[in-house]
């Protein structure tokens, strides 16, 4: 009988280091037969360290700034894949365009309410400006009752307010904003009702015409009335303890995508555009030009079974490239239960990279873009995979959390198996947030340090987490985060007091772009450092983000050079431009607004 292994320090040392002695492939073995309690010290270890603690204490603000909501998904047991999958989806949306975030959830439901037709409305708040929320769901329009999952924020009929599209079970919903703080569902008539278990959707022009396209990943094929039973079969265990039953056991939902037709309609052009013909599990959806073309492209985050990349060919047609470019498996050729998912350039060298998150007895990915269409794995070296190896992964996103000018990540987790807690095993249900700070670059390589216990009383909490989106909402420079979290309330989450360091708010208009200027690529050149990011609709679970885009700018007070590069080709210039701002941009124009952020009170 072969001798057990028991995990030590130096073994996650060595595989945070891409030691070849100890490579990702013989982790989960290792992991299955350890100690617990050396597996449960080791999920936090590289976040106590001996140094002082992090400049970025988060604390929790949710109740104290007006936000009074509960996430309904299923019953506590879940014992099906909707209660524990579904749900949890969170927007920043400036809707009312005062120039502050407000936030819009999305709600579920649970089985008894599904069947009476009284699913939870989800909740719309308006930013006071102060720091609060007001609630006004209730005469805002926003009155689809179901089983509520993911969102996306963007103004698809170009009219400058910002409209939701949110999924759901068996249909999603396309609200569209009136501008007087209402809205009316418009789904049926623009045609994107979609169909099947609607999770992950992003907003985003893939022809460069000026009008946002739509793309809606579709999870597995269920019969609510004809669900597995609860611990049936191999794929409703879990390290041999009874579950639901997984993805592995069910049809996969075909991916749909929406070309905007100008005109406040869309046509499905799934078929004929080559989407997901294989029809995989998909979860987490972002858009970005990963090959510098000029036209967006589209990876999706799959659940057991390979993630996609689809390049855009600039003709309506796209060709899943995943495998080839390196983003489809693990660096050791496995399928992973990919959820959250985020574009961003990391290393700062102008090529965006991507981050996905994956389920526990696996690792985050970290993919590095090469700059020739392919992109390298990079988690383990770059001190990424390890932290993550007992975490279950949904929202993920890239910002900089101590405005240094290198993009930091934050990681939502959250267990799917309640059961998880009545066994050994070193994992849990409810489990803390992960955040990694960008160490910067060194000989040309970025590592990162997870510094989540060392970061405020904020993100030692241990949640069942789901969605996560960021924002500066108070427009003070410093990036805000909202976590939901499953059965629960969530967390507001922000820093305990100012960043000392400068920081940017890019807002884009564009002209003959899309008002938003989703897919526009910035440029800060501050300091001596060169930044480049995207606006971007979707990304991380079933969340959208500010449309504003957030730079650190670390000691710099002014701005040397920022560009604007719209989807058509035009490019603003903007020379020394003031830090510590919201600047304006607007296509053909330059800048256009200048507005110096606020200093609200942290009491």
């Amino acid at each position: 009988m072969p001798k057990k292994t028991r995990l030590t320090r130096r073994d996650f040392i060595k595989a945070a280091s891409g030691a070849a002695a100890f490579g990702p492939l013989t982790i989960p073995s290792a992991l299955a037969i350890a100690n617990p309690a050396e597996v449960k010290d080791a999920r936090n270890r590289a976040a106590r360290h001996s140094g002082s603690p992090s400049l970025d204490q988060f604390i929790r603000v949710t109740e104290r700034a007006g936000i009074h909501f509960t996430l309904t998904s299923g019953g506590l047991e879940k014992r099906y894949i909707i209660e524990a999958k579904g749900g949890g989806g969170a927007a920043w949306i400036d809707y009312n365009n005062d120039g502050y975030p407000d936030l819009f959830l999305v709600n579920g439901c649970d089985f008894e309410l599904s069947r009476k037709g009284e699913c939870p409305l989800s909740h719309l708040y308006r930013n006071n400006g102060d720091g609060t929320f007001t609630d006004v769901s209730e005469n805002s329009g926003l009155n689809h009752r179901g089983w509520g999952m993911g969102v996306a924020v963007g103004d698809y009929d170009n009219d400058g307010y910002d409209d939701l599209y949110v999924t759901y079970f068996g249909g999603n919903v396309l609200y569209h904003n009136n501008g007087d703080g209402t809205f009316t569902d418009v789904t049926e008539k623009a045609g994107v009702r979609g169909h099947g278990w609607g999770m992950g959707c992003a907003f985003g022009d893939l022809d460069n015409d000026g009008f946002l396209d739509l793309y809606v990943a579709n999870y597995v094929h269920l019969d609510l009335h004809h669900l597995p039973p609860f611990g049936s079969a191999m794929n409703c265990t879990y390290r041999g303890i009874p579950t639901f039953c997984g993805p592995r056991g069910l049809p996969g939902g075909r991916d749909i995508l929406f070309r905007n037709n100008r005109d406040g309609t869309f046509t499905d052009v799934t078929e004929s555009a080559g989407i997901d013909p294989n029809r995989y599990n998909g979860l987490g959806v972002v858009m970005g030009d990963y090959d510098r073309d000029g036209r967006l492209d589209i990876y999706v985050a799959n659940d057991s079974t390979p993630s996609s990349l689809y390049h855009n060919n600039g003709d309506w047609t796209f060709t899943d490239v995943a495998p080839q470019a390196g983003v489809a498996y693990s660096s050791g050729g496995l399928e992973q239960a990919g959820m959250g998912t985020d574009f961003a350039d990391y290393d700062n060298d102008g090529w965006g990279d991507l981050i996905k998150g994956n389920f526990s007895d696996d690792y985050n990915n970290l993919y590095h873009n090469n700059h020739d269409g392919t992109f390298t794995d990079l988690a383990w070296p770059a001190g990424f995979a390890a932290p993550s190896w007992l975490f279950t992964s949904f929202g993920m996103k890239f910002f900089d959390c101590d405005n240094d000018g290198w993009k930091d990540i934050f990681v939502a987790n959250g267990q799917v198996f309640p059961q998880i807690d009545r066994y050994q095993t070193g994992i849990t249900y409810a489990e803390r947030s992960l955040l990694f700070r960008n160490l910067g670059s060194e000989g040309g390589k970025v590592k990162f340090e997870e510094i989540g216990l060392r970061s405020g009383p904020g993100l030692a909490l241990e949640k069942v987490s789901r969605g996560l989106a960021v924002a500066d909402y108070d427009n003070d420079g410093d990036v805000e985060l909202i976590r939901t979290n499953m059965n629960d309330s969530p967390d507001l989450l922000r820093r305990e007091r100012k960043n000392p360091r400068h920081s940017v708010i890019v807002k884009t208009l564009g002209v003959k772009s899309n008002r938003d200027g989703i897919g526009a690529e910035i440029k800060v050149v501050a300091g001596g450092l060169t930044q480049v990011d995207t606006v971007r609709s979707g990304g991380s679970y079933l969340s959208s983000s500010d449309l504003r885009v957030h730079f650190g700018l670390g000691d710099a007070t002014r701005i040397d050079l920022l560009e604007v590069t719209w989807p058509g080709g035009h490019t603003d210039v903007v020379k020394d431009a003031p830090a510590d701002s919201i600047l304006t941009v607007k296509e053909g124009s330059g800048l256009t607004g200048h507005k110096p952020f606020t200093h609200p009170s942290r009491k």
